[in-house]
């Protein structure tokens, strides 16, 4: 690998997948790459690396970290070096999870109507009725196209075979999209030539798909149904998101003060009077929606907003209540429920789980606690996770004493070496951790996904978590045609 100056100082971790360098040299997804850029001298690297940072820094690409109550605004971290995924691994992947939202979308539409899956034994009721997110307020209510998740994040992670396993769901209103639309757009500026030379599968349509599909499904035979993005304001932590796509689809941002409810039909305050709004992308959690039904001390959502929904005379993305269905208890039901409903074998694999209200497999990850992962249930940003073999003595008798007062909570998960990919940082190639976050939209005429997603990665060395809260960072994914 001589031949290759860049890689050089470039150190690959045994028992550990990396993306770009096999046994037997450079894989084929990175020739090209590896091959344009090295001849690029140091300077060089480092001048498209502060480039990155300045255009991130410019364009207010942003994400808030919540800590001791604060809200801290961070430039979002960004590593040059793309993520390249070959055209088979992608259709792999893209089977996956299109069987997936079928079998999760068919899962959500049972348990709040007829529960089959339950009268079958398939999953005991008692976990679906302990989860805070099955919302009872959803029962026997129909949406439009009975699509409950319009919009699915779905975390991948890759093991030291190669194989990809579904990490986590996110079924709720997952976020990062507008992270992946703009990771590309700054490595068209510095490399320009660089995509279209490797057949790089495009990304932009993204926000065209959207607003498509939320067209769609407006519960109004006009041709301009209205359609608003609901967002909790600027001192959310995805704003930048939310008036990023809002920007891109051309449809009004609004809080829940812009938005009324009058006889069941909720209208827009516009300086002509009231519009009435036909689709709501929100990106308001469920339990703050509605004062007057879920939490009655939020400002955030829409007095008289559930009904209306319930009546069908205003469509929701994503529908309420799909927080059941990411529930990481509910997670290890998934390859069942794929079986039961469309009687096939999961493409992609799960991570092997234990859910710690069985005594049994408490008793087995207490045991073995420094080789395992433990999580809450309805955790997510990295928070409120053990790593067993970065956690000191305390950490673990804590989590223990947790687990035993309230073990529904919690599910338990070996630790899987993440794979790696190169990062360009101080100067050098380094490899560090990855994951995969593609994001699927579910309309009346099927699912859509674009080629490509959100890789997270670790910057920290060593460290196992990707999320930006916990000093994680992106980069650019490509998908070769």
């Amino acid at each position: 690998m001589k031949e290759y100056s860049i890689l050089e100082s470039y150190q690959e971790q045994p028992h550990i997948w990396d993306e770009m360098i096999a046994s037997s040299g450079i894989r084929s997804s990175y020739k090209n790459f590896v091959s344009a850029i090295e001849d690029l001298s140091g300077t060089e690297m480092n001048h498209k690396d502060e480039l990155a940072k300045k255009l991130f820094m410019s364009q207010g690409i942003t994400f808030t970290v919540y800590n001791s109550g604060e809200g801290i605004e961070k430039i979002f971290p960004f590593d040059i070096i793309p993520r390249i995924l070959e055209n088979k691994e992608w259709k792999l992947i893209e089977a996956g999870i299109k069987q997936r939202l079928k079998a999760l979308n068919i899962f959500l539409k049972d348990i709040y109507h007829l529960q089959f899956i339950i009268k079958d034994g398939v999953i005991p009721a008692q976990l679906i009725y302990s989860c805070p997110n099955f919302l009872r307020e959803m029962v026997n209510v129909d949406v439009p196209f009975d699509i409950y998740t319009h919009v699915a994040g779905v975390d991948l992670i890759r093991d030291s075979d190669g194989s990809f396993y579904v990490l986590e769901d996110n079924l709720r209103t997952p976020s990062g999209v507008s992270y992946m639309l703009e990771n590309r757009s700054i490595t068209y500026r510095i490399f320009p030539d660089l995509l279209p030379k490797n057949n790089v599968r495009s990304v932009k349509e993204y926000p065209d798909l959207l607003y498509k599909n939320l067209l769609s499904i407006a519960n109004r035979q006009i041709s301009d149904p209205t359609v608003v993005l609901l967002t909790p304001g600027i001192y959310n932590s995805a704003y930048f998101e939310h008036s990023t796509l809002a920007r891109l689809m051309g449809i009004e941002l609004v809080e829940g003060r812009d938005l009324v409810v009058d006889n069941h039909f909720v209208y827009m305050k516009t300086t002509k009077g009231l519009k009435k709004v036909d689709v709501i992308y929100r990106r308001v959690d469920d339990e703050f929606l509605d004062p007057l039904v879920f939490r009655p001390d939020s400002a955030l959502g829409v007095p008289g907003i559930y009904y209306a929904y319930r009546k069908g005379n205003v469509a929701i993305v994503n529908a309420m209540g799909n927080g059941v269905a990411d529930d990481k208890a509910i997670y290890t039901y998934v390859p069942q429920m794929i079986r039961y409903y469309l009687n096939e074998e999961p493409i992609l694999k799960n991570v092997p789980t234990y859910q710690l209200s069985d005594e049994d497999n408490r008793k087995l990850v207490f045991e073995k606690m420094d080789e395992m992962v433990i999580k809450k249930t309805n955790g997510s940003g990295g928070y409120g996770m053990l790593i067993g073999n970065s956690a000191t003595e305390e950490e673990m008798e804590s989590f223990k004493k947790a687990i035993i007062e309230d073990p529904r909570s919690y599910i338990a998960q070996p630790i899987i070496s993440l794979s790696s990919t190169p990062c360009y940082i101080n100067g050098v190639l380094q490899p560090r951790r990855v994951d995969l976050r593609p994001f699927a939209l579910c309309g009346p005429d099927g699912i859509d996904i674009v080629p490509g997603g959100l890789t997270r990665v670790a910057l920290r060395e060593g460290s196992l978590i990707v999320n930006s809260s916990q000093g994680g960072g992106s980069k650019d994914t490509w998908v070769l045609t």
